[in-house]
């Protein structure tokens, strides 16, 4: 092996395709395949003839060589296509580049003219020691990354190049869930908008839910998506199941959460079947959606403090009714626990929220900016339960798939260090792991990948990754990626803004794209302020400070 890296190794690989009349579509060699170990493989590059290659007029060709770039080599009548994962000086050569890649699949040869065409992921032949090694171009990359006959998006350009255009795989991608990842100001904001602006337009009769923690996405779908925050969201309470009225009306800890918990639950219970609608249900369960009076449930709460052969104290009875009282006084709990939301609503909460049908504005936004943050992972949970309990109850049905889009997802689904045993964590784990079965697809957001949910992300079929910061972050999404994709992944923390390593089953393979530009009328309102211009203004501070002092202390907007 040690042999093979000097200086003559080039001269001595060579005769393994002496003689052979090589068509113009493979160009010079830039090397030749040194080692094969499955997957993943090394060759050797000559650094001269990378250098000749960096001033060709095409500038995928001129690229060749780099960390994140591909090379293709010829097998039989095939085109192997390869991306390089790292590279290295070759012992005690200075124009010898030893290089790692990993096969990304071929694409036959055009007899003639020896182009690539009918590209397609994986490799059925590999390449023996010796074989040459060329650069791809540009009309390589036109082949590689064509969209085939699938529904697909155009979402950007493939990096390098100006013109080819990107595509995801519409079915693929949310039938087994997508993630986008990125830190703050890489444009992840603006990226999701474009990707569910595009679904949007291609299926204008879609069904799409998007949990909004910051009220950002609004005013990117005013024309297309229908908008509801705590002015219009009327989420009836009585939507809750049990464990998700434990979290809002149970306030104790140790041994009297369950104490009391277990008089909620069976006070619960006797509030549900004294409606009509529950009086006609025979096996009734405390998890049932069925609608109740708040005033039923804390006068069933002092009726069972009342009775004689009641064990213990008070004190659990007065902690449940005091905590629903409060609720039910405090104006900023009105969108959830209002005397209004008493009638049987829920067929038409779904088909707003749902958007079933759609008429042309296929995407909820859930602004829960407004929403208390005592509740806000509360509502997120039955917003996320009723998608999933939903598709399950309307199996047998025409099938409507729902995608549920959760910005800043991990504040929903954390990992273990920092759980808190909410009730959101485990449904949005569940829909993780058994969505895709009942037409249920997951799309999470975040900056912080390393703080979700172990084991959530490897869940997820595609990823969309945008430049990361954090060591951490960047070791979580790499053990989620494919072995093919290793290549890429060194990548990602030199990603420029609006620029995203995708893989999975999104995309043929791997691809490093740059997003589209949106209009600004389709951008989210999440732009960073620009201290410079805004701190030189002046003028109406006290009228500034009466009206947000109002809106402070009100509560409302």
């Amino acid at each position: 092996m040690t042999e093979m890296l000097g200086s003559q190794a080039f001269e001595r690989a060579a005769p393994a395709s002496a003689g052979v009349a090589l068509p113009d579509a493979a160009g010079e060699a830039i090397g030749f395949v040194f080692e094969i170990a499955g997957s993943s493989s090394q060759v050797m590059l000559d650094a001269r003839a990378l250098e000749t290659a960096s001033r060709h007029s095409d500038p995928v060709a001129a690229s060749a060589g780099q960390v994140g770039t591909q090379i293709k080599m010829r097998v039989g009548n095939a085109w192997l296509i390869a991306n390089i994962r790292s590279l290295r000086l070759a012992d005690g050569s200075n124009d010898r580049i030893a290089a790692q890649v990993d096969f990304l699949g071929e694409g036959d040869e055009e007899r003639l003219t020896g182009k690539l065409y009918k590209f397609r992921r994986g490799v059925t032949r590999y390449p023996t020691p010796g074989c040459r090694i060329y650069p791809v171009t540009t009309a390589d990359l036109k082949q590689i990354y064509a969209a085939d006959d699938r529904a697909n998006i155009e979402i950007g350009t493939v990096y390098p190049t100006k013109d080819i255009r990107a595509a995801l795989y519409i079915d693929a991608m949310l039938g087994k869930h997508f993630a986008l990842l990125g830190s703050t100001g890489t444009g992840k904001s603006t990226s999701a908008a474009l990707i569910l602006h595009r679904i949007c337009e291609l299926a204008p009769q879609g069904h799409i839910v998007m949990v909004d923690p910051h009220g950002e996405y609004g005013a990117a779908f005013k024309d297309n998506g229908a908008i509801f925050d705590v002015s219009n969201l009327q989420m009836p309470y009585w939507l809750m199941n049990f464990e998700e009225h434990c979290e809002v009306f149970v306030t104790s800890g140790g041994s009297e959460h369950q104490i009391d918990a277990d008089i909620l639950a069976k006070c619960l219970l006797m509030a549900r079947a004294k409606g009509r609608l529950g009086q006609e249900i025979s096996k009734l369960t405390v998890d049932a959606p069925i609608p109740y009076l708040l005033s039923d449930l804390t006068n069933l709460i002092q009726l069972e403090m009342g009775k004689m052969d009641r064990a213990g104290d008070t004190a659990p009875y007065l902690r449940l009714k005091t905590k629903i009282e409060e609720i039910k006084a405090d104006p900023r709990y009105g969108f959830m626990f209002s005397g209004m939301l008493v009638a049987d609503t829920m067929a038409g909460f779904i088909q707003r929220i749902f958007r079933l049908p759609g008429d042309g504005k296929p995407i909820s936004i859930i602004d829960v900016s407004g929403v208390p943050s005592e509740i806000t992972s509360v509502v997120v949970a039955v917003l996320s339960r009723m998608v999933f309990d939903y598709a399950i109850w309307s199996r047998g049905e025409a099938q409507r798939p729902i995608l549920l889009v959760c910005e800043e997802a991990h504040r929903y689904i954390p990992n273990e260090r920092n759980a808190d045993n909410s009730s959101v964590g485990k449904i949005l784990s569940r829909i993780a792991k058994e969505g895709r079965k009942y037409g249920v697809s997951l799309g999470l957001i975040t900056q912080r990948p390393s703080d979700l949910a172990e084991g959530v992300l490897s869940q997820l079929g595609t990823i969309i990754s945008m430049r990361l910061n954090n060591d951490r972050d960047q070791a979580f999404v790499r053990a989620a990626m494919p072995e093919g994709a290793r290549g890429f992944l060194d990548s990602i923390p030199a990603l420029r803004n609006r620029e995203c390593i995708i893989c999975g089953e999104g995309v043929a393979i791997p691809i490093r794209v740059s997003f589209d530009g949106l209009e600004e009328n389709k951008r989210p309102a999440s732009e960073d302020p620009l201290f410079s211009e805004l701190w030189r203004e002046v003028g109406n501070e006290d009228q500034i400070i009466s009206r947000t002092l109002k809106r402070w202390r009100s509560q409302g907007r």
